[in-house]
């Protein structure tokens, strides 16, 4: 049974920072590619990032780029999200999904695993 745990998320002020973690169980997570999505009350869920199996690729979307960075520790099954320069904008409910493709992708329709989600508040 595969899960992806999430943890890492809270409050912060407007110009802080957080790193969230997801970690891995019960699939080959060393050749499986990762990503972040978030969603915000009312809102559909956004593609935030990906990260390639070997972390060798990464994708991001527009609002986050120079912000945020993916990585990943295969050697503990986790992927991590470091988020700087954090804006209320940024505020909602952030994902953790596990492709069973090795290659970054936007589309969460290309995931095959999510996490429950862990809730990120950005006050101004």
């Amino acid at each position: 049974q595969v899960q992806l745990v999430e943890s890492g998320g809270g409050l912060v002020q407007a110009g802080g920072s957080l790193r969230l973690s997801c970690e891995a169980s019960g699939l080959t997570f060393s050749t499986s590619a990762a990503g972040w999505f978030r969603q915000a009350p009312g809102k559909e869920r956004e593609f935030v990032a990906s990260i390639s199996w070997i972390g060798g690729s990464t994708i991001y979307a527009d609002s986050v780029k120079g912000r945020f960075t993916i990585s990943r520790d295969n050697a503990k099954s986790t992927v991590y999200l470091q988020m700087n320069s954090l804006n209320p904008e940024d505020t909602a409910v952030y994902y953790c999904a596990a492709r069973r493709g090795a290659g970054v992708r936007n589309d969460r329709g290309q995931y095959d695993y999510w996490g429950q989600g862990t809730q990120v508040t950005v006050s101004s």
